[in-house]
């Protein structure tokens, strides 16, 4: 396992890409002039020594070298031993709703994109609390198992998206099956289902469902996002984008259906939250969760990571070093080479 010391100075990178940049116009500029002066036959013959190959070598030799100079700056450290800790959290799962009338914008920048940003924020507030995603749609996959590791999880949660699921629906009864197989530890008395919806066409029987939940101490919050006006579905395809149509030819107007959401957040005795504005569900989440009884759990983690900055030193000085004793000028034995088929043209 690694990690970066200071991943900021990766936008050193610019220089090497300054360098190129200079050196390519350089030699465009230089081989402009050159044609003014003579022919390419008589600068051969004026400069026999002159190598193109040598002066793209340098370059070559001095971009390695800076850039291993740039790697020891930012100073990957490797873990060289992993051990057991100990956290106290809660576990959350987040159950997202990627049916395609998620991507309706009459919440911006649509209902989908909303919902993450909701997780997202979430996410930024919690503590050593573990975490979970689902995605469902017409059925429930696992996006990430439950893990300590808030980083990936707001990673995984970008690319959620309608096509990650074959069949479109709204299959909220797997999600929530899908769920109970989360919460892995049965002396956790504080778990949690966060689920992000439109609410709309939900599967009957839903609430009687989540019911059970309560059953294993899970305590299940439902946001909704979207109007109750509602708006049509967009589909883009090749560049284009059209409206989702019914078998009528009719455009599809989707709408949020609160009554699910806040049936099934009662029947667990959660809390339905509105979530067309970010900040409300969010504060309403974490409260709760910073409030809510942490449990003791054990992670592993790797530990004892050790600096590697000096081998890209080492790398990166001894690039810069051959650059100096790199000469410009054709040497003997690549004159005797003729890369460029020089001596044939004489």
């Amino acid at each position: 396992m690694y990690k970066l010391e200071a991943p900021i100075y990766f936008y050193f990178f610019a220089v090497l890409l300054l360098v190129l940049f200079v050196f390519v116009g350089d030699v465009l500029w230089k081989r402009k002039k050159q044609r003014y002066f003579a022919e390419a036959g008589l600068l051969s013959k004026i400069a026999p020594t002159t190598s193109t190959f040598k002066a793209i070598l340098k370059v070559v030799i001095f971009s390695l070298g800076l850039s291993f100079l740039i790697l020891s700056l930012v100073n990957p450290k490797m873990g060289t031993k992993l051990k057991t800790v100990k956290r106290e959290g809660v576990d959350i799962v987040f159950a997202l709703d990627v049916s395609k009338s998620m991507l309706a914008e009459d919440i911006a920048p649509n209902r989908l994109e909303k919902s993450k940003q909701i997780i997202s924020k979430v996410i930024e507030n919690l503590g050593s609390d573990r975490i979970g995603v689902i995605v469902y749609a017409g059925s429930a996959y696992p996006l990430l198992p439950i893990t300590t590791d808030h980083a990936s999880a707001k990673m995984f949660l970008q690319n959620a998206n309608p096509d990650m699921v074959s069949s479109q629906g709204t299959a909220i009864n797997e999600a929530l099956d899908l769920a109970k197989t989360y919460y892995n530890n049965d002396d956790q008395t504080n778990k949690f289902l966060i689920i992000l919806s439109d609410g709309e066409d939900h599967e009957a029987q839903t609430a009687s469902l989540a019911e059970t939940l309560t059953e294993s101490g899970v305590k299940v919050f439902t946001v909704g996002v979207g109007t109750e006006s509602g708006q049509p579905i967009p589909l883009r395809k090749n560049g284009r984008m059209t409206y989702k149509k019914d078998r009528k030819g009719e455009v599809v107007i989707t709408q949020r259906h609160a009554e699910v959401l806040k049936e099934i957040a009662e029947k667990t005795q959660g809390r339905y939250i509105d979530g067309n504005r970010t900040e409300k569900p969010v504060n309403a989440i974490v409260d709760v969760i910073a409030n809510a009884q942490k449990h003791e759990f054990e992670t592993k983690q790797f530990s004892d990571y050790k600096d590697q900055f000096q081998w890209f030193v080492a790398l990166g000085m001894f690039f810069l070093l051959l650059d100096v004793f790199l000469h410009e000028k054709k040497t003997k034995w690549l004159q005797k080479m003729d890369l460029f088929h020089e001596q044939k043209k004489k």
